[in-house]
């Protein structure tokens, strides 16, 4: 006889189906379904594991993907809007706007410019700490027994 499997698991992969799910096909009855548990228990149960409902993990994922498919800059918004599962251009942009704080095009702007050579920081985005650490001397690396003694020392 085959063991049950844990809910857990069972939540689990539920999770990775929304999240594999960003046009949002998969109906709530499915997920739950899929997690062997009725739609109601399902949701407080992935809310008490996740932190979230799964309509806000949907949501959360999909602003996450149009995060992504801007800074690229090969969509347009409309695009990223209908790639991640909206209808409306004007609900995605008022849902982007209050999640990310700033437009989709503003985003998609500030994305580009933070953005100059793969593999590479812009530097705006580069610690400060590293650049300090270019004007100490040659011999600050070393630890405090190999260092020179200071005169008169």
């Amino acid at each position: 006889m085959r063991e049950r499997e844990p809910a857990f698991d069972r939540l689990c992969r539920s999770r990775e189906l929304l999240h594999a799910d960003c046009a949002g096909a998969l109906p709530l009855a499915r997920l739950a379904a899929e997690a062997r548990m009725s739609p109601w228990h399902f949701v407080r149960r992935f809310e008490a594991l996740f932190g979230s409902t799964p309509h806000q993990y949907r949501i959360r994922t999909r602003i996450e993907r149009a995060r992504e498919l801007l800074a690229q800059g090969t969509h347009s918004v409309t695009e990223v809007c209908f790639e991640v599962g909206f209808s409306s251009l004007g609900s995605f942009s008022d849902l982007f706007t209050r999640r990310v704080g700033s437009t989709p095009s503003a985003y998609r702007r500030a994305a580009r410019v933070q953005v100059s050579m793969p593999g590479t920081l812009p530097l705006r985005m580069f610690p400060g700490c590293l650049s300090l650490m270019a004007l100490l001397p040659a011999d600050a690396w070393r630890n405090f027994r190999e260092a020179p003694r200071a005169p008169g020392g």
